[in-house]
């Protein structure tokens, strides 16, 4: 079992630390794991990308993810830039955060190769509702959780708990249910579809 991601976002909707959430859910798990953030431009709004490696078996790369398995795209806007999906698996997962349909986006340019396949979560939406502010990161776990099974929801529970532990119990909470509520979109989306094509 292999994973490696790209998360592509803006500063301060917390790239960074969602690749280091999801490396920590995936040690909870006792797999191998490694976040690499990619530092640019380090001012609020500027497009900014991190990796995370998971295996099973130690990894030994240290450079950044070129041919992930699934893209984060934590700001719809960064789909009209080319290189967010370059090197996407033939059989690669995007995860777009957007109230827009997969359709939708496709309209807008989107474009996925035969394998390929996206879909998406209104994580900012779910953000402002628990936050209070458009934080996407923690919802976008939760999904990465249902659409992926590489890692639990219960396994990002506990990284989300461990992460933000010292701010306090009611950002914990919020986090919490944040990733559990895009979790449970994502799953409610595949059971209909698996519906729809049975």
């Amino acid at each position: 079992m292999t994973l490696d991601v790209r998360i592509h976002g803006r500063g301060g909707q917390g790239v960074v630390t969602a690749a280091e959430l999801l490396s920590l859910a995936a040690f909870d798990q006792g797999l191998h794991a490694q976040a690499l953030p990619s530092f640019g431009s380090e001012r609020t709004g500027a497009p900014v990308v991190a990796f995370c490696r998971i295996d099973e078996q130690p990894i030994r790369a240290h450079d950044p993810v070129d041919a992930p398995d699934l893209v984060v795209v934590q700001d719809p806007t960064l789909l009209h830039d080319a290189d967010v999906l370059l090197g996407l698996a033939e059989d690669g997962l995007v995860i777009v955060n957007s109230s827009r349909s997969v359709a939708e986006l496709e309209t807008a340019g989107l474009r996925l190769g035969p394998g390929q396949r996206a879909l998406t979560v209104p994580a900012t939406d779910l953000a402002r509702e628990h936050l209070g502010r458009a934080m996407p990161n923690t919802a976008l776990l939760g999904a990465v959780a249902a659409a992926t099974g590489v890692v639990s929801l219960h396994a990002v529970r506990r990284a989300i708990a461990e992460r933000f532990d010292s701010r306090g119990r009611l950002l914990v909470a919020a986090n919490l249910r944040l990733a559990e509520d895009a979790h449970d979109m994502v799953i409610a989306t595949q059971e209909a579809h698996g519906a729809e094509t049975a």
